[in-house]
């Protein structure tokens, strides 16, 4: 393919909040792409991006569903990512494979909880955006608001390109500020027809105001155009968006559309923007990956004829078979291909290549780089793997995954069940890193953990209806994490004739508790292992990160401390694996006791929305819940208050808060830290 080709591709996600518009979004551009000849809407359970039973059944996005389609001479790799924040490891790895994104924003309710999460994620992979504020046609529509809240609450720089005609129900159509001329969207064919005209005569100064600012926006990025817009001569409008586009690579810049998806105005628009404005595959700079045989940086550039390094970035169990989606980094793919995966260090061949249209597949018979595609036939590919050729070796950089913090118990109803719940409890965390399986050590009984209710609900629902396997349930349980109130130092010395042969080994540990939310470290000085074999090093190393995961207390993991090796003598003749393993257990276990082991509850950031004659009973039972109000924002009608609750006592919450405000009462949530459990809970764990 040639790097003209190349330049036409635009693999991009859409991402936002729950229920701002990603889903009816993704309908549109499917529709006026021409690769579907019908709209469904997600509120009947008939959008095709929306594949899933439990996603046509709730009317939300549980799973990122890739799509591929065609705008004019372009070629979209489409990615549609959930908004809940109990599937946020599916925007995770969508965000890290893609090479754009399509933020959008409801021009009501503006940047919400988890607008903020996936814009940070986003930053994290410094993904180019380019925004859209979705549902101009709402009462209570404020785009100006939406701007602000980009401002203040995400620190971001958004450019307006677009300016609305007419307001909530009246909105009509936009001004495009960078050609200036009016776009009103014809009704009849769905919005398929684009009527351009002149601007108002009442609108033309506002225009003129508000494309100085892009003039400015693009001045910062073209010294010519800077030296025209300071000298005072006109900028013609093909100058202007490849100086944006060059700020919107960047990440500096996030350009600004309106419409309303629903209603079938502003799409067009959109994908012009995105062909324009999101980089191509060649414009993203070369990843850094390691060359595994040699332990040194390895530069990817996106070249269809160079070293094959591909990620795996989402696995999926399809009908009983491994589907793995691919983002082709540089090389080219083919059925048949043997190929190294840089996890297991094996050797996997690829059976099928696909390019994805929702869940329906279409068999190609070449991936190359820039590509996003999926295959079938490699058994042992996780999210986050690396594939690369066998002779060469390579290690891209993998994925951040959110800690789980609800768990349930699931029992198999009959004999037949629990026969098929293993394996379909292994294929379900094949897809999802953030969903764990454990066995309670004291009643023997399985625990799955997730994000939270929801999560699980899902999972539990899948079991039945994808694997044919049912389940008897619990009642969700809080996943503490424990940590120290004071610090500790310990030493053990184990020695021990086991079958004829002395078993030795020696450490100090010192247990230092940390601040809030700094995690868990640990610090071995490496003058103390200078002396020991490599491998009894390595399993020293091994030893004390081991013993970070499951606490005194009651087996959770330890957080926010900082675990030392203060000494380590090392005797030829005497130590052993066996006998540092031992030292190493009895030294941490008896620290851990010293230093007054506690435990930490997982706190939730809270979004709630209630009219405003239920605020003050709203308050109150936020009050008895232990929960902190941090702040109150008023709008016509309703209030939106923000707080902090502890995990546990939201369960349940949401019937509630509908019981309190008669069924008007909403709100979101998300992780935010662990903090000290309060007495009364300490008390049923035993400690005092």
């Amino acid at each position: 393919m040639a790097n003209s080709d190349l330049q036409q591709i635009r693999n991009f996600g859409i991402i936002s909040h729950i229920d701002a518009g990603k889903t009816t979004v993704s309908e549109r551009i499917l529709f006026y792409a021409g690769e579907i000849h019908k709209m469904g809407e997600v509120h009947d359970g008939l959008a095709v991006m929306d594949w899933m039973e439990q996603e046509q059944e709730r009317g939300i996005t549980i799973t990122a569903t890739a799509t591929n389609c065609n705008w004019k001479n372009y070629t979209f790799n489409l990615i549609d990512t959930p908004g809940h924040i109990d599937f946020t490891i599916e925007v995770e790895r969508s965000l890290r494979a893609l090479d754009g994104a399509v933020a959008i924003f409801s021009a009501v309710e503006g940047v919400q909880p988890q607008s903020e999460s996936v814009w940070r994620q986003a930053d994290r992979y410094q993904v180019p955006r380019i925004c859209l504020i979705n549902k101009m046609d709402r009462i209570g529509a404020n785009y100006q608001q939406v701007l602000e809240a980009l401002i203040e609450k995400l620190d971001a720089k958004p450019i307006l390109l677009q300016l609305p005609l007419g307001n909530e129900e009246n909105f009509h159509g936009v001004i495009d500020l960078i050609e200036e001329k009016a776009i009103l969207f014809r009704e009849e064919d769905q919005g398929q027809t684009l009527v351009t005209g002149e601007i108002p005569e009442e609108l033309q100064e506002t225009v003129r105001q508000q494309r100085e600012q892009i003039i400015e926006a693009a001045a910062d990025y073209d010294d010519d155009i800077l030296h025209d817009f300071l000298d005072g001569n006109p900028i013609e409008t093909q100058r202007l968006l490849p100086a944006l586009r060059k700020g919107v690579v960047d990440c500096a810049i996030y350009p600004v559309l309106l419409g309303s998806a629903l209603r079938n105005k502003g799409i067009q628009p959109l994908l012009d923007m995105i062909c324009a404005l999101l980089p191509s595959p060649l414009d993203i700079p070369p990843s850094t990956a390691i060359r595994l045989d040699k332990q040194e940086a390895w530069q990817v550039t996106t070249d269809p004829t160079g070293d094959l390094c591909v990620l795996a970035f989402k696995v999926l169990a399809d009908e009983g078979r491994k589907l793995s989606y691919l983002r082709i980094y540089s090389g080219s793919l083919k059925p048949g291909d043997s190929v190294y995966n840089s996890r297991t260090q094996g050797i996997e061949k690829v059976a099928r290549l696909f390019r994805m249209h929702s869940h329906k597949r279409e068999r190609i018979t070449q991936a190359i780089a820039g590509d996003i595609v999926t295959a079938t036939g490699l058994k042992n590919v996780l999210t986050g793997d690396t594939i690369s050729n066998p002779d060469l070796p390579l290690q891209l950089a993998g994925l951040e995954y959110p800690e789980p913090v609800v768990s349930l118990a699931v029992e198999p109803k009959t004999l037949d069940d629990r026969d098929k719940l293993p394996l379909a409890l292994a294929k379900l965390q094949w897809e999802d890193p953030t969903f764990k399986v454990t066995e309670d050590p004291e009643t023997g009984q399985t625990l799955l953990t997730g994000m939270g209710e929801l999560h699980l609900e899902v999972v539990v629902q899948r079991l039945k209806t994808d694997f044919g396997v049912a389940t008897q349930t619990g009642r969700p349980q809080v996943v503490y994490r424990e940590t120290v109130c004071c610090a500790t130092e310990q030493q053990e010395i184990f020695e021990r004739e086991i079958d004829g042969k002395i078993h030795h080994g020696e450490v100090r540990i010192r247990i230092n508790p940390t601040e809030r939310k700094s995690g868990t470290s640990i610090n071995i000085p490496e003058q103390l292992l200078e002396d020991w074999p490599t491998e009894l090093a390595e399993l020293i190393r091994d030893k004390l990160t081991t013993a970070c995961q499951s606490g005194q207390i009651a087996g959770y993991p330890l957080t926010d401390l900082q675990l030392s090796l203060v000494e380590a003598p090392y005797n030829s003749n005497k130590t052993t694996d066996l006998g540092i393993s031992a030292a190493i257990n009895k030294a941490i276990t008896q620290a851990l006791k010293n230093a007054k082991s506690t435990l930490l509850e997982p706190v939730m950031a809270l979004e709630l929305i209630a009219p405003s004659d239920y605020t003050g009973r709203v308050m109150s039972s936020l009050n008895q819940k232990r929960g902190q109000v941090e702040g109150i924002t008023s709008r016509p009608g309703q209030d939106l208050i923000r707080a902090t609750v502890p995990l546990l006592e939201m369960f349940g919450y949401m019937t509630e808060l509908r019981s309190a405000t008669k069924g008007q009462g909403n709100f979101t949530m998300e992780f935010s830290h662990f903090d000290q459990t309060p007495p009364e809970i300490l008390k049923k764990f035993g400690v005092t």
